[in-house]
């Protein structure tokens, strides 16, 4: 290790302790004061302090005196005091205060939106209770227009309807043989009257025939 000031080897042991233990000695976490020499027997956790920065606390360490090392090891405040006057320390600091900073602004210009946020809820809440209403309503009666359009043009729907029209010339075609039988018509209006009614009839038969057989 480090022989700082070239004296005794024991005089030279006390910041080895120091370099070799975590950033928060044993005296920190534990209410009876430590010695340099002593052990604490809670199991330590492992340091996470990169190459770099254990660089940068022995630069801080190699100049104090034995005294002030174990000052370190017993007082809070001073250990305190060093900790923050180190680099690394200072970084993180000036990070977290301008993530606060910006977390703030950030808070603030949400705050300065909450009228406009409000107004546009309040739209959305009057398009919901009118023009959607409306809307729907609309949407609901041409689907149920939609669904009778469906239903006239199906298959059993048109076949259905051809047969009451062939039902109907077929009551026709008898009324206007009744006619001429009771003489209220002529022969030959007759003949060309039922000769059309005819024609209309076996037609719609043969495209309900078609219909069915296919």
């Amino acid at each position: 290790m480090f022989k700082f000031w070239g004296s005794q080897e024991e005089q030279v042991r006390p910041p080895q302790d120091v370099i070799t233990q975590s950033w928060y000695p044993p005296s920190v976490s534990s209410s009876r004061p430590g010695t340099p020499g002593s052990t604490s027997s809670r199991p330590q956790s492992p340091s996470h302090v990169s190459p770099a920065e254990a660089a940068g606390i022995i630069s801080a360490l190699k100049d104090k005196s034995v005294d002030e090392l174990r000052k370190l090891l017993s007082d809070k405040d001073a250990y305190n005091q060093f900790l923050l006057s180190l680099d690394q320390i200072k970084i993180q600091n000036n990070l977290r205060e301008e993530l606060r900073e910006e977390t703030l602004q950030l808070a603030s210009e949400n705050m300065e939106k909450e009228p406009r946020i409000m107004e546009l809820r309040n739209q959305c809440r009057i398009i919901r209770t009118t023009e959607l209403a409306a809307a729907e309503e609309k949407l609901n009666e041409l689907d149920r227009k939609k669904k009778e359009i469906l239903n006239l043009c199906s298959p059993a729907s048109l076949i259905r309807r051809l047969q009451e029209r062939m039902k109907e010339t077929e009551e026709e075609s008898d009324n206007l043989h009744r006619q001429l039988l009771d003489r209220e018509i002529d022969l030959g209006s007759f003949t060309h009257k039922y000769k059309k009614l005819r024609m209309d009839y076996h037609r719609r038969a043969l495209i309900q025939l078609a219909a069915t057989t296919t």
